[in-house]
């Protein structure tokens, strides 16, 4: 008796001590439920938005949400890598959609959300079109953390000065651009540093979407006529004096709000840097959808990005994640995250103040637009990581173009190969 009973003791010890590894502070309500969820993520920056929602779901559902946020991404990655094969695991964690996350789809550590998706689609919670991209072999993992739309933003007051409005074709855009050049004043910014695939993405997807997807998944080559097509279109671009310096390290903000340069292509969470150089949406600055290159096509194509909120497949809770996951969906939860960050939500019911980002994400989110997912997410890693140094080199040196897109099909066939 007196054995069974030590046994029996150290079953329960070691039972607390694998809990408590899993979650740390579990905030277990002694219902058997958490109380208080952790969500790992690589965005230190938002940890006051992540703690107002934290709050705000304390309040609504009964589960917190306590966020630990990375600056380092490598680091924030390999924590992750390692909860999965260790005992201490996140309830909830932040990653990337395309190739990251199929990756860990395909290794069985994500939890799927093909439940969620069905609810949320059917209460007009999230666009049928956002499926996709959150879909693998049939079936959905993880949901939006955040989405954001690649527009073209403009110093309104240099465009009202040069009598100039927001185009809507392909032509209007350059004509625009030929009359501020004409003025002195740069048209478009674009940079060699990260962002340099920027243009690259925006010229493909407006002149032939399709192709654009095909290279995502290798069906397409770099060297296909279509792809060396849009470079050249680029090189014209950058031959008629049309961009900034792509070497420069001065904030793209700040270049548009002296009107040194006129328009930037950006994502729609550029809206917070505006808004922190003193300037008021709808009257120093504005933003619009930019149009196809190929006028023939019926729908506009929109370059978006969208960031998964994912549980793991083993989670601490997973009904604990899993309801938490459902409420981030809803209309209140989404209104305080979008509003509080200054961008669009996923949900198409959510009331944005600012016009500009409301009537972009009303029309995004009711299918006006075609959505292509960012190329930075759309290729695969080893692909995306030769594309941006050929991109950066082609920007210092437009004529080797061709030998750029050579340089991006090395490493495309080289990841290829053996898939």
């Amino acid at each position: 008796m007196f054995v069974r009973l030590r046994v029996l003791t150290a079953l329960v010890a070691a039972a607390s001590l694998t809990l408590t590894a899993c979650g740390g502070d579990s905030g277990d309500s002694g219902s058997g439920g958490k109380t208080e969820l952790k969500l790992y993520n690589d965005k230190g920056a938002w940890k006051p938005f992540f703690e107002e929602l934290g709050k705000l779901s304390k309040d609504q559902i009964g589960i917190g949400m306590t966020p630990v946020g990375y600056t380092d991404e490598p680091t924030y990655s390999a924590f992750i890598k390692a909860s999965f094969r260790t005992n201490n695991k996140p309830d909830l964690f932040t990653w990337n959609t395309g190739g990251r996350l199929q990756e860990i789809v395909e290794a069985g550590q994500v939890a799927e959300t093909t439940d969620l998706w069905k609810e949320a689609i059917a209460n007009g919670d999230l666009p049928e079109e956002l499926k996709e991209t959150y879909t693998y072999g049939g079936k959905q993992y993880c949901v939006p953390l955040n989405i954001s739309y690649w527009v073209m933003f403009y110093n309104k007051k240099v465009f009202d000065s040069a009598g100039l409005k927001p185009p809507t074709s392909w032509a209007e855009l350059l004509s625009a651009a030929d009359t501020l050049k004409a003025k002195g004043i740069t048209p478009f910014y674009h940079t060699s540093v990260l962002f340099s695939f920027v243009w690259f993405q925006q010229l493909l997807i407006g002149t032939d979407p399709d192709l654009y997807n095909r290279l995502a998944t290798g069906e397409a080559k770099y060297t296909d006529p279509g792809v060396v097509a849009v470079m050249q279109r680029w090189k014209e671009m950058i031959d008629k004096g049309y961009f900034s310096d792509p070497g420069s390290k001065e904030d793209p903000a700040v270049q548009l709000k002296s009107g040194k340069t006129a328009m930037a292509l950006f994502g729609t969470w550029f809206n917070t840097s505006m808004t922190q150089q003193g300037l008021k949406p709808g009257t120093d600055y504005g933003m619009f959808v930019v149009p196809n290159v190929d006028p023939a096509r019926s729908k506009t194509t929109v370059a978006f990005e969208s960031g998964p909120l994912c549980s793991l497949a083993k989670a601490p809770d997973p009904k604990a994640s899993t309801k938490y996951m459902r409420w981030w969906l809803t209309q209140p939860a989404q209104e305080k995250w979008a509003n509080s960050r200054g961008d669009v939500s996923a949900n198409p019911k959510v009331t944005i103040p600012d016009p500009g980002l409301g009537e972009i994400a009303k029309a995004a989110g009711s299918g006006e637009y075609a959505l292509a997912n960012r190329y930075f997410e759309a290729a695969p890693a080893p692909v995306l990581t030769a594309a941006l140094d050929a991109f950066g080199a082609f920007m210092v040196d437009p004529d080797s173009y061709q030998k750029q897109l050579e340089n991006i099909q090395k490493a495309a066939d080289e990841y290829w190969k053996g898939r």
